[in-house]
């Protein structure tokens, strides 16, 4: 082989091999990057999920105690009344 062929075989490989080992790091910080931005994601749903929940459960506590306010009211009317 002359040293023209060996050049020519050794850039035939070594650039696709470099060009694809490039590609390979720019879609891995791509990839961090995505994922970064759905963890954020995922913590915002969370803490939205949470303030839903906290509001639903002062929603039904309020809710609640107006109904045992009620069922308090009906019971001592009709103790009074069978008085």
């Amino acid at each position: 082989m002359e040293t023209g062929q060996i050049i020519g075989f050794a850039l035939a490989i070594t650039v696709p091999t470099l060009v694809t080992l490039i590609g390979i790091f720019v879609n891995n910080s791509r990839l961090t990057d995505l994922r970064t931005d759905v963890y954020r994601a995922i913590d915002t749903l969370r803490k939205d999920m949470d303030n839903r929940f906290d509001l639903l459960e002062k929603l039904f506590t309020e809710r609640l105690r107006r109904v045992e306010e009620v069922m308090d009211a009906r019971l001592k009317h009709m103790e009074e009344k069978d008085h």
